[in-house]
């Protein structure tokens, strides 16, 4: 009798140690298809960078850049380079940042390439634009809301401050999620994609280039109302923490439900 309990509680331990297995497997699958997913849309934005920098050659067609311009432009051309070669060894969601920092970072090295060209004082250096950032640089901040929402200040490009002013909608970055056939705006993405918005944004924290209450609460969390004040990696608490604290540390959450920025964007 004690033969077969033990025969059994060893049957029972075998199930167990197969399903712990089987479920560390489909988790493992599911990270990697998440990694992938957020991998194709880094690649999307080196590739629209790629586009702008080869612009810059016939931008600059038969205009003699001075030393500013000529370091801009150089400046813009590394981030290429690096950002393509970030991107092809990236292995881990944390290193998916590193590639949209470079990205952003080039694209105001092309813009003041522009703005040296027509002669036109350097640009302020700005978030990116909120709705997009493959439209580089914002020029101003905007109220917009969601349907249904409240409205927050954002910073945006020139086109998207123009669509905003009519009452049309923002040309807004959409990204796959779930089993990649959905497509939702990159701030309602979930965490998958924490990192690669980290790199687009994380630099303005204290700067003084952000807007307002907006991106303090998506850098920070503790907005209120809906804000949810959670973190990534351990970042600041719904407190609002130490504004000084770890930059690195994580973003707050916008909301609680699991979509949004950095976790949830709920206007």
């Amino acid at each position: 009798m004690t033969f077969v309990f033990l025969l059994l509680l060893a049957a029972i331990a075998a199930a167990f140690f197969r399903g712990s297995r089987n479920q560390k497997a489909r988790e493992l699958e599911e990270q990697a298809e998440e990694l992938d997913r957020v991998k194709r849309t880094v690649e999307e934005d080196v590739v629209a960078f790629g586009e702008e920098v080869a612009d810059l050659d016939v931008v600059t067609g038969g205009v003699e850049l001075d030393e500013g311009g000529r370091q801009d432009y150089s400046r813009a051309i590394d981030a290429y380079d690096r950002a393509k070669d970030l991107l092809d060894r990236i292995s881990a969601a944390s290193e998916v940042s590193h590639v949209t920092e470079a990205i952003e970072d080039g694209r105001y090295a092309a813009k003041c390439v522009r703005a040296r060209v027509d002669g036109k004082p350097l640009p302020v250096r700005r978030p990116p634009c909120f709705f997009n950032p493959q439209h580089g640089p914002s020029v101003e901040d905007v109220d917009w809301a969601p349907v249904g929402g409240q409205l927050r200040p954002v910073p945006v490009c020139a086109a998207d401050a123009e669509r905003v002013s009519c009452g049309a909608e923002p040309a807004v970055r959409t990204v796959p999620v779930g089993n990649g056939l959905q497509r939702r705006a990159y701030w309602e993405a979930g965490p998958a994609y924490a990192e690669y918005n980290r790199g687009y944004f994380n630099s303005y924290a204290g700067s003084g280039l952000l807007p307002g209450v907006l991106m303090g609460a998506m850098m920070f969390g503790g907005f209120g109302g809906g804000w949810d004040g959670g973190s990534m990696d351990g970042g600041m608490d719904s407190a609002g923490g130490d504004m000084g604290g770890d930059m690195g540390g994580g973003f707050g959450d916008f909301g609680g439900d699991g979509g949004g920025f950095f976790g949830g964007l709920d206007f």
